[in-house]
């Protein structure tokens, strides 16, 4: 390094001291922690605080005595007084905010309240709650949490990065904000989001939340009335397009590479016109995957495997339609048909299998324009010959359903309500028992309700949501609603990354993810029964998706040489438990 560029480096490197380190006693093999904070600073610092918790011994070696009430809490004590005011709080954005401030305060009690109501916390935490947090974000704004990086930045992107408040990170997520779950364009809102991925990662496969990094790639937003609000806190201009955007994103990949070699980094929330790209851009330069194209495919693959095996069927013999050609309906349609080929389709039938449909209807290959991932997804014009052709000229949702007779419907549009009665008889008339993924985000984006859905079809059809919805009695039968979260795999899909030291994560990654929710739910598929398992199980579902895809990742030689047995000892060591440790004086 020249000088000049070492004193640079320095000088924009702030020296952080060190916060704690993981120490076994030699004399009686006691682990501990060596923390380097005292007083305020620590009690201050939600990764180490303990509060009430700390014992009388680290209380006088911390300088912590009369700076917490005298009383010594067990752990037990923290989480039910926790969670009695959680209780307290009737509407779920003030739930939501209440764990933001705690998380803000001790990561540790947060991450325990969070790991024993699961179920009850993480529709909360994430979706469909953290959408209204999204979208009120600068109006709720409390304290930073992550780091925020904007077109304001150009020129200074490893300074911004030196300046985070972490001494290394394993998991980075990142999004730029303009596809929001279901909700659009929502600015710098959108870290409500990394955030949350964050807590789930930590919740559901043990990475410690010392080494997670939310990120905010903010390049303006196109939201009206963002802009006009003058408490927006994000920057106030339109969002950058084109080679301003990506020579923006591509200083910010360069500098994640210097400051973070080796993250793992999940692209997050990006619009169809972007996610593909970014995606394809950057998988070789850094670690990284795109969750609502690769988590979401694995997810679909898995539900509908799940579903097929529940109705007797094969998957050779479905006929798939998308409604919905964004990052998630995109990705889902490519990974669904990759496992149709490993299902035996040939080649030249999988496109006929699995169709898509977009906001101008059926994605057709002699459609002008049609270009990227969407002509990958295209139908071939053969296919519609005879169709009938809907009032405006064009293969909408309706008239697809009642040509092609699909057997498997998904929905990610975010378009409410788009499955009408109408579309869901016209599917059962050509289908005994229908398979219907509605999985558009938040729930107010869902594209039928199950209750209409079983009502509809008389009990035949076989559902799965995007967010929870409560079992639904049909015919004396109780029909329960699997829950299609992508928390049942991307949490795993990193942790094995971090496990085995990935390169950067192959297509085999995520059909070894799906294979690995497919078998961990098919012992339990019968009539009535989700064809997602519970998030109640997600930290045992997340190891086991974590040692699938470690193996697959060293197989496809993009992570050293490991053998299964290392792979589920790395996997295990990785899996950070909150509780609370013993604490010394670090010197």
């Amino acid at each position: 390094m020249a000088v000049t560029e070492k004193a640079r480096s320095e000088k924009i490197s702030p020296v952080r001291p060190r916060r704690f380190e993981e120490r076994t006693d030699p004399r009686t093999g006691e682990r501990f922690l060596a923390v380097y904070k005292r007083g305020a600073a620590l009690k201050d610092d939600p990764i180490l605080n303990k509060g009430t918790c700390f014992t009388p011994e680290e209380r006088d070696q911390f300088g912590l005595r009369g700076i917490i009430p005298p009383a010594v809490s067990t752990a037990g004590d923290q989480a039910s007084r926790a969670y009695e005011n959680y209780l307290h709080i009737k509407d779920d954005l003030g739930r939501y905010l209440f764990l933001a401030s705690l998380q803000d305060r001790n990561e540790t009690l947060f991450f325990r309240l969070l790991q024993d109501h699961l179920e009850d916390m993480v529709p909360i935490v994430y979706t469909p709650t953290v959408g209204l947090a999204c979208e009120t974000y600068s109006h709720i704004y409390r304290r930073p949490r992550g780091l925020y990086v904007s077109a304001l930045d150009r020129g200074r992107m490893v300074e911004v990065l030196r300046n985070a408040d972490i001494d290394h990170a394993k998991i980075i997520v990142a999004t730029d904000n303009e596809a929001i779950l279901g909700l659009g364009d929502l600015g710098v809102g959108g870290i409500g989001i990394a955030i949350g991925k964050l807590a789930l990662y930590s919740a559901a496969a043990g990475i410690h939340p010392a080494y997670c990094l939310p990120l905010d790639f903010d390049p303006g937003t196109d939201n009206k009335a963002l802009l006009e609000d003058p408490l927006y806190l994000g920057v106030r201009q339109r969002r950058l397009r084109g080679e301003a955007y990506y020579s923006l994103l591509d200083e910010l990949v360069a500098a994640l590479a210097e400051v973070f070699p080796g993250t793992l980094v999940q692209w997050e929330d990006f619009s169809n016109v972007t996610a593909f790209e970014t995606l394809n851009r950057y998988r070789r330069k850094l670690p990284s995957f795109d969750d609502d194209i690769q988590g979401t495919g694995a997810v679909v693959v898995a539900g509908i495997r799940a579903a097929v095996q529940l109705v007797g069927r094969s998957l050779e013999d479905e006929r798939v339609v998308f409604f919905g050609a964004g990052a998630s309906g995109g990705g889902s349609a490519l990974a669904v048909r990759h496992a149709m080929r490993a299902a035996g389709v040939p080649e030249g039938e999988v496109a006929d299998h699995v169709l898509v449909l977009d906001s101008h209807g059926l994605i057709l290959s002699d459609r002008p324009g049609l270009s990227g991932t969407k002509r990958e997804l295209a139908a071939r014009p053969e296919r519609v010959v005879g169709w009938e052709v809907g009032r405006d000229g064009h293969f909408r949702l309706a008239e697809v359903v009642r040509a092609f007779k699909p057997t498997v419907l998904v929905g990610v549009s975010g378009q409410p309500n788009a499955f009408t009665e109408e579309i869901i008889t016209s599917m059962h008339r050509g289908c005994e028992r229908p398979i219907i993924l509605a999985l558009s985000n938040p729930t107010s984006r869902v594209e039928a309700q199950p209750q209409d859905v079983i009502r509809w079809t008389r009990g035949a059809a076989v559902m799965g949501t995007g967010s929870p919805f409560p079992p639904v009695e049909w015919g004396g039968m109780l029909h329960h609603i699997g829950q299609g979260n992508n928390v049942l795999v991307f949490p795993g899909i990193g942790l094995a990354s971090v496990a085995v030291g990935a390169r950067w994560l192959p297509d085999e990654a995520f059909a070894a993810a799906a294979d690995a929710l497919f078998e961990y739910v098919a012992p339990s598929i019968r009539v009535g029964a989700p064809i997602f398992p519970p998030l109640r199980r997600l930290r045992e579902i997340s190891r086991t998706v974590a040692i699938e895809v470690g193996c697959a990742l060293v197989k496809a030689g993009a992570a050293p040489e490991l053998t299964r047995a290392q792979i589920e000892e790395r996997v295990s060591a990785e899996m950070w438990e909150p509780v609370y440790r013993a604490y010394r004086p670090g010197a």
